[in-house]
């Protein structure tokens, strides 16, 4: 077994109505910037159940955050925060609104250029501003989790940082407040979340039975939930469980003590830094192809990830490998995303740019035994296409 260090101080008020709990989450003296996306948290009254529950509080808000959070758009929040001399943050959203607040709350504080966050992958971040959240949008975990990716819209890149400093001091998980959402931002939440808990479960044994049937057990309900809630959103059975799945999905517990991948997450930021794919989108593209590329350094855990997930258990290891890795795409494919680069209309000639980004990103020696070299990276999106 590896080692490993797990710790989680996030605060997580989870049910109808627990926008209401903000009145005692957030410091009674706090002057609080609420940080939100588009005008869906305004229409749908989300920003007035925030507002409402945070009384007399001093409150300004800050909209715009983008679905792929800009740096440009996030230091014009930090401008705000100093101005104003604001101390408590509240994000207002899915995880790009919280990723975002995660970069304000450290580029408040950061001694260099802030972008430096970024290329150091956090490791300057020594402070951050507190901040809560409120998750109107499942996917990525941000609400639970330490990691955020921002993207420099003038040089399109996209790059992840990760700091025990930006923990959510804690998270508001109402369901109900998923019931609007757009059938393809549902979708693109459960690609999300299955490929997180894929990229730290198919990797290679270590012995980890908890945290291997803990994984299979976030993806089998993924599979059940997932077709249902495209049809049902209001359902809240169904909302409160994708909910708590895509959160445990990348909280760090199923991925205590065990090797992590990450590949197929570090190729489809530049698909999305150079192309503007949602990310979804590009983890559906090449998680497939990654898995079938991999498939021998994958082998134990692909034979298992078949038979506990899919319920594949005839015939020989390699046909029942391609089963899994198909079930796979079909899978995202019966979500409405589509699982090639040419469906979104990117063909070969993208790629050596995608790669050439990967390089300049330092991305050369990816996966858990960094073993994807820029020439396998140039194979699967090759297989992707």
């Amino acid at each position: 077994m590896l080692n490993f260090n797990f710790y989680n101080p996030t605060y997580i008020a989870f049910g109808e109505g627990k926008i209401a709990d903000l009145n005692n989450l957030v410091p009674i003296d706090a002057r609080v910037l609420v940080l939100y996306g588009g005008q869906s948290a305004k229409i749908h009254g989300t920003l007035d159940k925030v507002f409402s529950a945070l009384g007399q509080r001093y409150v300004e808000s800050f909209g715009g955050i983008e679905a792929n959070p800009s740096f440009e758009t996030l230091m014009k929040a930090v401008a705000q925060v100093k101005e104003r001399q604001l101390d408590f943050l509240l994000a207002v959203g899915g995880g790009s609104v919280i990723d975002g607040t995660k970069f304000v709350a450290a580029a408040i504080f950061a001694q260099d250029d802030p972008w430096s966050i970024l290329t150091t992958f956090g490791a300057n971040v020594s402070q951050a501003m507190p901040y809560g959240a409120v998750l109107t949008l499942p996917a990525t975990g941000s609400e639970m989790n330490t990691g955020s990716v921002i993207t420099r819209t003038a040089t399109q890149e996209k790059l992840f940082f990760r700091s025990e400093y930006v923990f959510p001091k804690f998270s508001v998980l109402d369901p109900t407040l998923s019931y609007t959402l757009p059938k393809r931002q549902l979708a693109n939440g459960v690609v999300d979340a299955f490929t997180h808990i894929a990229e730290q479960y198919l990797t290679y044994s270590v012995n980890a039975k908890v945290q291997d049937r803990f994984a299979e057990s976030l993806l089998l309900n993924l599979i059940e939930i997932g077709p249902e809630l495209l049809v049902n959103p209001s359902n809240y059975s169904l909302q409160a469980n994708f909910m708590w799945t895509a959160t445990l999905a990348l909280n760090g517990l199923i991925g205590a003590g065990v090797p992590q991948d990450w590949a197929t997450h570090m190729i489809g930021h530049e698909i999305t830094a150079l192309h503007g794919l949602d990310h979804a989108q590009t983890l559906a593209i090449v998680l497939p192809a990654m898995l079938n590329e991999r498939r021998e350094a994958k082998r134990e855990k692909l034979l298992q990830y078949a038979e506990r997930v899919w319920n594949i258990r005839s015939g020989t290891d390699a046909e029942r490998i391609d089963a899994a890795i198909q079930q796979t795409r079909d899978f995202f494919e019966s979500l409405g995303v589509k699982t090639h680069l040419s469906d979104y209309q990117i063909d070969a000639t993208a790629i050596p740019a995608i790669l050439q980004h990967l390089e300049s990103h330092g991305m050369v020696q990816l996966g858990e035994q960094a073993e994807v070299t820029i020439e396998v990276s140039r194979r699967v999106l090759l297989a992707a296409v």
